[in-house]
C-alpha cells in the first residue's frame, strides 16, 4: 500500500471515529462531546446522559457503521460482479426481495400465529429477509449466465424489483391493520429500533460476510478483466460467484432486514471510494468503500435525527447526486 493510500486510510479513520461521536451526541437532548467521552470512557458523567447515550444511542451509532459498511461493500461486489457501475443492492431488486420475505412474515406470520415472542420475531424477519434477497440474487444471476448484455440484466433487475413491490402491495392490501403498521414503519427504514439483543444476531452474521468479502477480494480483482481471462489464469468463476453471492445475501440481507430497506448506499459509495483512491484493486476499495459507507451513513443519521426525517429519505438526497455524477462523468467505468 502506497504512501497516499495510507494517509487516506488514516483520514478515513478518522473522519469516522469523529461522526461516530458526533452521532452519540446528536439528538432531541444534544450532549457536550466532553460528556460522550466520559460516558464511553467510564468517566465521570451525569447518570441520565450516560443511560441515553450507552443504552438508546450507543447502539444505533454502531448499527449505523456496521450497517453503512455492508451495503458499501455488498455494492461494490454486485458492480465488479455484473460489469455494471450501477448494480447494486437496491437496484438489482436484492432489497426489494429481502423486503418481499420481511412483508411475508411480518404481514403473514400474525395471521398464522406464529410472530408472538421478541426472539421468533428477530430470527424470522432475518430468516425471511435473507431467503427473499437470495431468491431474487439467484434469479438475477441464472439470468446473466444467459444474457450478456449488463444494460439488459439490469432492466431485468429493476423489473423483477417493482414485480416485487407489487406483491408486497396485495400482502399489504391483505394484511391486518396491526402488521400492516409495523410494516410500513419498517419501510422507512431506521436505524433506531435496534435493541441489543438483536445486535447481538445481526453483528456475527455481517462479520461472516465481511469474511467472505476479505475472500473475494483476488477473485473480484481477476473478474476485473473479464471471466475468460479468470478462467485462464486459474480462477474457479462458479466457486467465486458463490462466494460472492452469499457475502452479498449476508450483507444487504441482514442490513435490510432489521434496518428496511435503505437506498443509494451501495450504489454510490463504491464509486466515491474509486474516486477517493482512484484505484480498481478491491483490495484497497474494499477497506475504502466500508470506511466511506460508514461514514456516509453516520452522517445520514445526524441529519435525519436533526431535521425528524427517515434515514432512507435522507441516503437517498446523498445519494442521487453520486449517481448522477457518475453516469455523466463515467460512463465507461469498466
Amino acid at each position: 500500500m502506497n504512501r497516499r493510500a495510507t494517509t487516506l486510510f488514516a483520514a478515513l479513520s478518522a473522519a469516522v471515529a469523529a461522526l461516530f461521536v458526533a452521532d452519540l451526541a446528536t439528538g432531541s437532548v444534544n450532549i457536550a462531546a466532553g460528556d460522550v467521552w466520559a460516558a464511553l470512557t467510564g468517566g465521570a458523567c451525569d447518570t441520565t446522559t450516560r443511560d441515553i447515550i450507552l443504552k438508546i444511542r450507543l447502539v444505533k451509532a454502531v448499527m449505523a457503521v456496521m450497517a453503512g459498511a455492508a451495503l458499501s461493500i455488498a455494492g461494490l461486489q454486485m458492480q465488479t460482479l455484473f460489469r455494471n457501475p450501477l448494480a447494486g443492492p437496491y437496484v438489482l431488486g436484492i432489497s426489494s426481495g429481502a423486503s418481499l420475505g420481511v412483508a411475508i412474515f411480518l404481514l403473514g406470520a400474525p395471521l398464522a400465529g406464529i410472530a408472538g415472542s421478541s426472539l421468533v420475531r428477530t430470527l424470522g424477519t432475518a430468516g425471511a429477509a435473507w431467503l427473499g434477497s437470495a431468491a431474487v440474487l439467484s434469479l438475477i444471476m441464472a439470468v446473466s449466465r444467459r444474457i450478456k448484455d449488463i444494460m439488459v440484466i439490469l432492466i431485468l433487475g429493476m423489473m423483477l424489483g417493482s414485480a416485487v413491490t407489487a406483491v408486497v402491495e396485495i400482502l399489504q392490501y391483505l394484511g391486518t391493520e396491526a402488521a400492516l403498521k409495523s410494516f410500513v414503519v419498517w419501510t422507512m427504514g431506521s436505524l433506531g429500533d435496534i435493541t441489543p439483543q438483536q445486535l447481538g444476531v445481526i453483528a456475527p452474521v455481517l462479520a461472516a460476510g465481511f469474511a467472505l468479502a476479505v475472500a473475494a477480494v483476488k477473485p473480484l480483482n481477476m473478474l476485473l478483466l473479464g471471466e475468460n481471462y479468470a478462467r485462464t489464469m486459474g480462477l474457479d468463476t462458479s466457486h467465486a460467484r458463490r462466494t460472492v453471492f452469499l457475502s452479498t445475501v449476508l450483507l444487504a440481507g441482514t442490513v435490510t432486514a432489521f434496518c428496511g430497506p435503505i437506498g443509494f448506499v451501495g450504489l454510490a459509495v463504491p464509486h466515491v471510494a474509486r474516486m477517493i483512491f482512484s484505484t480498481a484493486d478491491h483490495r484497497t476499495l474494499t477497506l475504502a468503500s466500508a470506511l466511506t459507507g460508514a461514514a456516509m451513513l453516520l452522517v445520514c443519521d445526524i441529519v435525519s435525527k436533526m431535521l425528524a426525517l427517515p434515514v432512507n429519505t435522507v441516503t437517498a438526497l446523498f445519494g442521487i447526486p453520486v449517481v448522477v455524477l457518475v453516469v455523466v462523468r463515467n460512463r465507461n467505468m469498466f
